[in-house]
């Protein structure tokens, strides 16, 4: 495994859930965190103050990923402040259960905007940083909607299995660049989205429960820290769907 102490991270949608989940697996890991937010302040901040307690260093920085523009001023206030971005963590998404009938033009476009086109805008920012270097580490966090559709709407595996044709496809031409690429598919992990999800329960899982973020956080610590793993999803989903 790779010494990972003095990278440096940025993480996305870090305010909450996997995503605080990540940023903080890494600062223990000695890793410097960029702690990207879209509108809550408060829980951005909590996840700063974890990465402090863990003895980590950590930047907040909001943005809108899915804006081209807010996503190449972040990297750069990121790089001035902390240094190049060695280790990208595309984690922000968001979910929005439709029916086939309710959705429409506009949830489409947020959906995937949000979900898929932000680790795209993301991705492009550091890479000739990373290709520089001839060192990085990109890891997409997708889902078990990719794998088997789910109970989300179209929208949204749609745009997580666009995720995974970006990892496979990043990975292929990055692989000898020194940059590994590859996606986890967590599913009914215990966040805000499954819990204010009703068409979702325990029971549903083979195991018997909902997944921990820190249980997909020690899959980002471990795809980080290893150079050998490319191209590939890994999923964490208590049994749910075999690969």
């Amino acid at each position: 495994m790779d010494d990972l102490r003095g990278k440096v991270a940025l993480v996305t949608g870090a305010s909450r859930g996997i995503g605080r989940a990540a940023a903080v697996g890494l600062a223990k890991a000695g890793i410097h965190i960029a702690v990207n937010f879209l509108t809550n302040y408060r829980k951005a901040r909590q996840t700063l103050d974890e990465i402090e307690n863990a003895g980590g260093r950590g930047l907040l920085l909001q943005a809108d990923v899915s804006s081209s523009d807010q996503v190449l001023s972040m990297v750069g206030k990121i790089e001035q402040d902390l240094g190049p971005i060695d280790i990208l963590v595309n984690n922000a998404g968001m979910i929005r259960p439709q029916s086939l009938e309710e959705v429409k033009e506009q949830d489409w476009d947020l959906i995937i905007d949000v979900n898929l086109k932000s680790a795209f805008l993301c991705t492009q920012a550091v890479l000739e940083s990373m290709r520089s270097r001839r060192w990085g580490r990109i890891i997409n966090i997708a889902s078990l909607a990719a794998q088997v559709g789910g109970f989300v709407g179209p929208h949204y595996s749609a745009a997580k299995a666009g995720l995974l044709g970006l990892t496979h496809c990043y990975a292929k031409l990055l692989a000898d660049q020194g940059i590994t690429v590859n996606a986890i598919n967590p599913a009914l992990i215990e966040t805000d989205m499954v819990a204010n999800n009703p068409l979702v329960n325990p029971q549903m899982v083979p195991i018997g429960r909902f997944g921990a973020p820190d249980e997909v956080a020690a899959v980002v610590t471990m795809l980080a820290g290893n150079g050998y793993i490319t191209g590939q999803s890994i999923s964490v989903n208590g049994g749910m769907y075999f690969t």
